[in-house]
């Protein structure tokens, strides 16, 4: 009876309201019976249903349901999900040593940390995580997954992984392991001299004081000689919009446009621009991406190739490149809702988009790489820093060749080459 009187006074209200405003008078009347729908389902089970259920149970899985019908990203959170997904972790904390998103609702690896738990058991970027202690991850809030696998350094997490094979329509590889957590100390900048006028400089992903690293790599590296540059965005899960727009200042001024926002609504659009003198605007650049090269490391590539800065090598990027506002319910729960897309200066969504196979950013130059060759790739990178790490009985290490580095430094050396031709003399 107490919903039939509810429905009854929304009837009514929507009959005065558009009595006075006839204008709104349909999109009430059409919201009115969307949401009948979904009241008069709540009334059947209440009095139908086998078995007692508590209505607030229904009412959450009626709101997780409407979300998951939008992106990966949104999402419906109960009362006390969202308690703990807003709360800090204090202190030290250990984990396995990855970094992770979302993908098609799996707990997905983007790249395994070197040195790692995640590391010495030779999981791989595209890994997807269903279990974690025998529960499975699907849908399940990244936050929350996360908290999954972060715990007291020593102790023991068992997840289970879902492996894509290298033959297409073969069934995935699933396997069990159990880690071990430990301290995850990491960096987000490496850089090396490739050649003698050849600088590198990984960015592994877009933290706090990515850009005061980037500096001092940079300064390095002009320090010994470095008139090109590389930079590596590969396996980069993105981070701090901050971080990218303030990487791409260094390179472009002018007023250039980095990125934009755009929603539905008028003030989610946003702009940020270059500004004043960028201390490497004319210096050779070539920038390296994967597919799985997300958000932040997507906005300063789709950047430097919309305003011809720099060239793009590798294959076209994950395509994560939404606004997500937190919103807080009246009862304690939230809704984590994207409200904006972001563009490239030309007008692209970078936000991947599975019906229309849009989105992500497309290299200028596609490299491809078998995931045996990636393995390998990740294994050696860490003896490539620091040499001598991994050699056994004093045999000198034989690394696989990176197809994709090769390619850049090859066009920056071009470039120098074509730059010194002198046609009609």
């Amino acid at each position: 009876m107490k919903n039939a009187r509810k429905l009854a006074m929304i009837t009514l209200s929507a009959l005065f309201i558009g009595a006075v405003f006839p204008y709104v008078n349909f999109a009430l009347d059409n919201t009115y019976q969307q949401l009948k729908v979904i009241v008069d389902v709540l009334e059947l089970i209440k009095d139908s249903y086998v078995e007692k259920i508590d209505p607030q149970k229904l009412v959450y899985g009626a709101a997780r349901g409407m979300v998951e019908e939008l992106d990966d990203f949104s999402q419906f959170m109960e009362p006390d999900v969202y308690t703990r997904v807003k709360s800090d972790t204090e202190g030290e904390f250990g984990g396995i040593g990855i970094r992770v998103d979302t993908k098609e609702g799996w707990l997905t690896v983007v790249t395994p940390l070197p040195g790692t738990p995640a590391w010495k058991a030779e999981m791989l970027p595209g890994d997807k995580i269903i279990k974690i202690e025998g529960e499975s991850t699907k849908d399940l809030i990244i936050d929350e997954a996360i908290k999954k696998l972060r715990g007291k350094p020593g102790t023991a997490v068992k997840i289970t992984i879902a492996r894509e094979p290298e033959e297409k329509g073969a069934d995935w590889i699933t396997k069990d392991i159990t880690l071990v957590r430990e301290l995850i100390k990491t960096e987000n900048v490496k850089w090396r001299m490739l050649d003698n006028k050849t600088g590198y400089i990984k960015i592994v992903e877009f933290t706090g004081h990515v850009t005061e690293n980037f500096d001092k790599a940079m300064a390095d590296l002009k320090g010994k000689g470095m008139e090109s540059l590389v930079m590596d965005l590969r396996y980069n899960p993105g981070g701090l919009l901050s971080a990218a727009v303030d990487i791409s200042k260094l390179f472009m001024n002018d007023g250039k446009m980095i990125v934009y926002t755009k929603g539905r609504k008028p003030e989610n659009y946003q702009e940020f621009r270059a500004n004043g003198r960028a201390p490497h605007e004319l210096l050779p650049l070539v920038v390296l991406m994967n597919r799985y090269s997300a958000s932040a490391s997507e906005i300063v590539a789709g950047a430097m190739q919309d305003n011809k800065r720099a060239v793009i090598i590798g294959e076209r990027s994950f395509g994560k490149a939404s606004v997500q506002s937190m919103i807080p319910l009246s009862d304690k729960s939230a809704l984590r809702l994207t409200i904006a897309k972001y563009y490239t200066p030309s007008g692209k969504s970078i936000q991947h988009d599975a019906k229309n196979e849009t989105g992500g950013i497309t290299p200028d130059i596609e490299v491809k790489v078998t995931v045996e060759t990636e393995k390998k790739l990740l294994q050696q990178s860490e003896e490539i820093f620091f040499p001598g790490k991994d050699e056994k009985n004093g045999k000198k290490k034989e690394f696989t060749k990176d197809e994709v580095l090769d390619r850049a430094v090859e066009l920056l050396k071009a470039r120098e080459v074509l730059g010194n031709l002198k046609p009609g003399k």
